[in-house]
């Protein structure tokens, strides 16, 4: 009898966890090894961001069950869209970039941010899947440049579909779209005209 209650507790224990929102802080970990733009000195810079995505404006992931079953809603406690603004711009001042009024504007808008978690036999994996729009706008205003960068992060063989392992594979997230901005030579050009 015992041995029952333990197990009908236990049982309760280990649901709750999943029924439970996740918080969890999305940084980025800059690289901060690039190469200097050639005349990026003499360039000012402003960075202004957006939150423009539509879906999942609550949440950045939903634990799952061993079901594959979508559970309590996984949030950041941090501004994504203002993280990856951030991220852009700690990018631009290692190209040599300087960051201040009087030059052109780089706008970053957040469209998707989001980790789903593909459930195997024995083990799943966490799949960061976002986009951002970076947009170079001259001192009047005027969009001279605009792109979409794409990128994802992959936590494998993971055990448990936490927020713990959401926040694993979106900061590998934020690393990779970041990093394509940052390695732009398209955009560099555009800034140092």
């Amino acid at each position: 009898m015992k041995n029952a209650i333990l197990i009908i507790v236990l049982g309760v224990f280990v649901s709750g966890c999943a029924l439970t929102v996740d918080e969890i802080h999305v940084p980025y970990e800059g690289k901060a090894n690039l190469n200097v733009v050639d005349g990026a000195e003499k360039i000012f810079v402003t960075v202004a961001h957006a939150d423009k995505h539509t879906v999942f404006k609550d949440r950045v992931g939903a634990k799952k069950n061993g079901y594959g079953m979508e559970m309590a809603s996984i949030v950041p406690t941090n501004d994504i869209a203002r993280t990856f603004a951030v991220a852009v711009k700690f990018e631009l001042e290692n190209l040599g970039f300087k960051i201040g009024e009087g030059g052109k504007t780089v706008r970053v808008d957040l469209i998707r941010f989001y980790n789903g978690f593909k459930m195997g036999f024995f083990a799943g994996d966490a799949v960061a899947d976002g986009l951002i729009n970076v947009a170079i706008l001259d001192s009047t205003g005027t969009i001279i440049f605009s792109r979409p960068y794409k990128g994802g992060g992959v936590v494998d063989n993971i055990q448990l579909a936490t927020g713990e392992n959401a926040r694993e594979a979106l900061i590998k997230e934020i690393s990779d779209i970041v990093g394509k901005v940052a390695h732009d030579k398209q955009l560099h050009k555009i800034l140092s005209r």
